[in-house]
């Protein structure tokens, strides 16, 4: 079975670009994201055979950009380079449990400039056995509970309704 890969009719946006347009987003966005400390996330991606995979992922706000490092030889690797189609959601307090996900297209970064200054606060240590991409964002929903007894979540989406 061959895949195809699926672009989007909207194109995808910077972080700094979606805290423009929908700063309420990103501002909470950034909290979950970063609640435990270090950025961590969930990262789904599409397998060769069109299934998705899920992984834990640290990713990291630099320069504007959200990125996110994965180890060369990883799954993650060859699924955001064969089919660049990736969704992140932030892990989820049980007892305030707003959450924030984001869909987009992954962009390998190649440029030694942006890595460094990617890798320089990273939680870990990056070497060259990682491989850097960018995720740019064509869709971004939060899911607002202030605490578990919230229900429904209250949503806000970029742009207008994310699917």
């Amino acid at each position: 079975m061959t895949t195809k890969t699926v672009t989007s009719a909207r194109e995808a946006i910077s972080w700094s670009e979606l805290e423009a347009a929908a700063p309420a987003i990103t501002d909470a966005g950034r909290r979950l994201l970063y609640a435990r400390g270090d950025g961590e996330a969930i990262l789904a991606t599409i397998r060769g055979d069109g299934l998705p995979r899920i992984h834990p992922v640290n990713i990291g706000l630099v320069d504007g950009r959200l990125y996110t490092f994965v180890i060369g030889s990883s799954q993650k690797r060859i699924d955001l380079e064969r089919d660049g189609r990736y969704a992140i959601h932030s892990h989820q307090d049980p007892a305030a449990p707003s959450e924030v996900a984001l869909r987009g297209h992954a962009r390998r970064v190649d440029d030694g400039a942006e890595r460094d200054r990617a890798a320089a606060d990273w939680p870990f240590t990056v070497d060259a056995t990682y491989v850097l991409f960018e995720l740019t964002i064509a869709a971004a929903l939060l899911g607002d509970r202030p605490t578990a007894d919230d229900w429904p979540p209250r949503y806000t989406a970029w742009p207008g309704r994310a699917d």
